[in-house]
């Protein structure tokens, strides 16, 4: 059995992968459990939960993690955690591989069959080109993949802190709205489920886009308030600006970093959309400016039209990327 995790500062997802012959397993977990990862002191005590009743044998063990690895090591940005993966090994006896977030999405990537994903753009892709794959989740996450002759190979990156950079009037003034709040506004503080908040304070504040008494009440009351704002935008019974343009705003500057990347990294095979926002939207993202804006790069809007774009639809890719890991790790010498 294959032990993955996919770690998160909400939740902590670990599954068991059934190991096939060579470098194949099945590609539906035998068993998953999600875990509030607040409840837990450490990953070792969610994994010993998690196999508590385990009988079988762990032939190799990896783990997605938000947060740059260091060593095989981590310190978790959103928890008091440190994860080090000869700590794991010791514990559970099994070889551990501890993996950026990103980087164990862009190891599924190569391996997503039709129904995992949703087609943007076909494009026409470069054989054994580079790939970009991007993520807005609670943060925003960004890796890539290249060519080693044989199989391609996953890179993880903290692109997603870089400097936001307008391209609109309009965004110059959610910039500079935060610039007087942030001491450093990335392209995550507005491109992800934390950024999605705060292109709505900006609209609400200096736009002044009406807000209804009913959707203030909820949006105080909640824990967490990107999917009422999503949820609302979306929805056909309501019709609220507000967050229909905060939804508006979030793509158009989604569309331009991910051609950002794609620029940097030279991704002529295609660029992976991720995270958990985009696969709710996908009917928007269609319908919106992404791909004019993910184009419109003067000089190189003819090399941007040739690269395909996709959305990741399947909610286990990370799952999937450590597996990958992980039996690669148990089958080396």
């Amino acid at each position: 059995m294959l032990l993955t995790g996919d770690i998160g500062g909400t939740k902590t997802v670990l599954a068991l992968f059934k190991e096939g012959g060579g470098a194949e397993f099945e590609h539906q977990p035998l068993r998953e459990a999600v875990f509030p990862s607040g409840d837990f002191d450490s990953l070792e005590t969610i994994i010993e939960t998690f196999l508590a009743d385990f009988v079988g044998t762990l032939s190799g063990a990896s783990f997605g993690i938000a947060g740059p690895v260091v060593e095989n090591r981590v310190e978790v940005t959103n928890l008091p955690w440190v994860i080090d993966a000869k700590a794991i090994t010791t514990r559970f006896g099994v070889e551990t591989k501890l993996l950026n977030d990103l980087e164990a999405i862009a190891n599924a990537v190569p391996h997503l069959q039709a129904d995992d994903v949703m087609v943007l753009h076909p494009g026409d892709p470069e054989p054994h080109g580079a790939i970009a794959v991007i993520a807005p989740g609670t943060g925003l996450g960004e890796a890539f993949l290249v060519w080693t002759g044989d199989r391609y190979e996953a890179y993880p990156s903290e692109g997603g802190h870089a400097a936001f950079a307008p391209i609109t009037p309009q965004q110059s003034n959610l910039l500079a709205y935060w610039q007087k709040r942030l001491d450093h506004v990335s392209y995550e503080r507005l491109c992800s489920g934390m950024g999605i908040p705060n292109i709505y304070q900006y609209l609400r504040e200096s736009e002044a886009f009406d807000e209804p008494e009913w959707l203030r009440e909820q949006l105080a009351k909640a824990a967490d308030p990107t999917p009422i704002i999503v949820q609302t935008a979306v929805s056909t019974s309501h019709d609220i600006a507000i967050c229909a343009r905060t939804l508006d705003l979030f793509m158009e500057i989604l569309g331009t970093e991910a051609a950002n990347l794609a620029l940097k990294v030279l991704a002529t095979g295609g660029v992976y959309i991720g995270g958990g926002i985009p696969p709710r939207i996908l009917p928007q993202l269609q319908a919106s400016r992404f791909m004019a804006l993910f184009q419109r790069k003067g000089r190189f809007s003819d090399l941007m039209a040739r690269m395909p774009v996709h959305v990741i639809r399947n909610p286990n890719a990370a799952l999937l990327g450590t597996a990958y890991e992980a039996l690669r790790t148990s089958t080396q010498p």
